[in-house]
């Protein structure tokens, strides 16, 4: 018998547990920390009745190493952390990266440098989840708005990461994480679930590190008579170092990199808010959509007719949907909670003039700020 949706009242934070477990996740390692700890607390009601694995680690490095390592077993793993905690768990990122580990990283954002403003909003760590560590590294990231965008970006994080073999990101923040608002949670047979490729040749013709056509490795399970060999320095085919080979690296980059071209439609989310006929374009992700939309609303009680583009993923950039939505926009503002991070990217894309609106204090970008700034410009 079919199951049915279930209506719920949650915290974004909670969401992201929801959509984890819904995804397959059955293993989490993490350290509590303000403003992600109730991540962290929901995965450790959540797991253990359903035969997962919850750890509480000794720190943000460990948390990651203990993610990679049940990764590696075979289980969908998760972690949980925020702007301090991120920064320290860059490194093992990276070796996820190299060994083409999936993985998934919820970021909730606060206000920094350093231990900043541990229970404020900001979006201040959108390019460290990007460049944070040291490579020219391919990197997925996701941007939630609203709790319901919580758990399905949750969801659809496992399967891009399960798909690509990429680490995948979830770039929230203190208020996303923490608002409260109705969910409709669907049945499981209703929500798409992906799990990784797997090889069908025989042990002895396997290469843990050669690419499909797609760029991605098919997966052996561990403890059977397929071998492999994890490594994070330059590698071949059959995983063993090849740090001096310049060809080596350069095959390797390059089908690394070449996934994010492949999967470039699949990465791409967005939602188009009021955008027909719209001569001014609101670009906005994460908590600034939200006041997009009501400012969006209240000028559209006014009659003046004004889009919302909401980034829901954030890298792979989408140069193309921002190119888009800005051709035909004669002003165009994008808000941010920082300092003015992603709107080069949205600059370069559009080839137009982008107005910036910024701010850094760890309070959240206003609608009635985004509708003087439209005003301020439109003169």
């Amino acid at each position: 018998m079919a199951t049915q949706k279930t209506v719920r009242f949650m915290q974004g934070n909670e969401a992201v547990v929801e959509g984890a477990i819904m995804a397959g996740c059955r293993f989490f390692a993490g350290y509590p920390i303000t403003p992600a700890s109730e991540i962290t607390e929901g995965m450790s009601v959540r797991l253990p009745p359903l035969g997962g694995v919850f750890l509480q680690m000794e720190d943000e490095i460990a948390s990651m190493g203990a993610v990679i390592g049940a990764s590696m077993g075979g289980m969908k793993a998760l972690t949980a952390t925020s702007g301090p905690g991120f920064s320290l768990k860059q490194e093992n990122i990276g070796v996820a990266c190299a060994m083409e580990i999936p993985c998934v990283i919820v970021d909730v954002m606060r206000g920094g440098p350093a231990s900043g403003m541990s229970t404020l909003p900001m979006q201040s760590d959108v390019m460290q989840a990007r460049w944070g560590c040291h490579g020219d590294h391919p990197i997925i990231v996701l941007a939630p708005a609203t709790v319901e965008d919580c758990f399905h970006l949750t969801v659809k994080a496992f399967n891009l990461s399960e798909k690509t073999r990429i680490p995948v990101i979830i770039a929230s923040d203190a208020l996303v994480g923490h608002v409260r608002e109705r969910v409709e949670i669907p049945a499981p047979e209703d929500v798409p679930v992906f799990n990784r490729r797997k090889t069908t040749v025989p042990p002895e013709d396997y290469l843990p590190f050669h690419g499909e056509e797609d760029g991605v490795p098919l997966w052996a399970d561990r403890g059977t008579a397929y071998r492999y060999h994890m490594c994070s320095n330059c590698h071949t085919e059959k995983g063993f170092p090849a740090d001096s080979n310049s060809a080596v690296m350069e095959k390797l980059l390059g089908r690394l990199l070449k996934k994010m071209e492949t999967f470039e439609e699949d990465i791409t989310t967005y939602k188009a808010y009021n955008t027909d006929g719209a001569d001014t374009l609101v670009i906005a992700y994460g908590s600034c959509a939200r006041s997009a939309f009501e400012a969006s609303d209240r000028l559209a009680a006014e009659g003046k007719k004004v889009g919302v583009l909401q980034l829901m993923s954030l890298w792979p950039f989408p140069e193309k949907l921002v190119h888009r939505f800005c051709e035909g926009a004669s002003t165009i503002i994008f808000p941010e909670m920082n300092s003015g991070q992603m709107i080069k990217e949205a600059r370069l894309a559009a080839n137009k003039t982008i107005h910036g609106l910024n701010r850094f204090d760890g309070k959240i970008i206003h609608p009635q700020q985004i509708i003087d700034k439209i005003r301020e410009v439109s003169r």
